[in-house]
Formats: C-alpha cells, sequence, structure tokens
C-alpha cells in the first residue's frame, strides 16, 4: 500500500465545484489503478499556536481545508501510474481545479501501521 494526501485551502462556496472536480479526479485515477479516493471536507480544523493545517496552506478568510488521500497498490505502481496520466489528454481536459493550486500540500507515504475498518 502507498498513499498519497493533499491538505488543499477550498473557497467555501466552491465546495459543489470542487466535488464534481473531486469525483472526476477520482474516476481519472480509478483508470489508472488508484484502490481508494477519499475527500474530506473541513468540519472541525482548530487554529494552532505556531501552526495547523490553515497555516500550512496559507488559507484566506472564507476558505474551508479540504483534506484528502489516494491508496494505491504500492509505490512502483504509483510511479508508473503517474507517468502514464501525466501523457493521458484527459489529464489537460480536466480543467481548473476550483481552489489556488499553487497553496496545496502534497505527500506521499509508506505505512508503517494500519488498522482495519
Amino acid at each position: 500500500m502507498y498513499v498519497c494526501g493533499l491538505v488543499i485551502p477550498v473557497p467555501e462556496g466552491q465546495r459543489e465545484a470542487y466535488v464534481a472536480w473531486a469525483e472526476s479526479s477520482a474516476r481519472f485515477f480509478k483508470d489508472f489503478g488508484c484502490l481508494e479516493v477519499v475527500e474530506c471536507w473541513e468540519d472541525f480544523v482548530p487554529d494552532g499556536k505556531q501552526t495547523d493545517m490553515r497555516k500550512a496552506v496559507a488559507a484566506r478568510p472564507g476558505e474551508k481545508i479540504v483534506f484528502t488521500w489516494q491508496v494505491w497498490p504500492d509505490k512502483a505502481f504509483f510511479q508508473a501510474a503517474e507517468e502514464r496520466m501525466h501523457d493521458d489528454p484527459r489529464m489537460d481536459e480536466a480543467g481548473q481545479p476550483p481552489f489556488d493550486a499553487s497553496r496545496l500540500i502534497l505527500g506521499c507515504f509508506e505505512p508503517i501501521a494500519a488498522m482495519g475498518r
């Protein structure tokens, strides 16, 4: 298992546009072998004294935090899929995301522990 996670600041009024964009993106990732995509809209994101999710993405007033992750079979599979995805013309046809992509945080992780659902 290999996990790619993102923290994204999304304008609150763009929630429906984000959901549509995320659903389309999830179908695209699934076409390339992604096992699971989870999208989470901010419900409780407390302000920290030194840092927090909002500060990490330089969230502006009126923006909500989206926390999302993708589960891939393994790192090599993800890397191969990533190359193929960038060659797929649908990537260019997806349009602009309904948020400022320059402020999102992306990280890929190799799990060290997991519990079942």
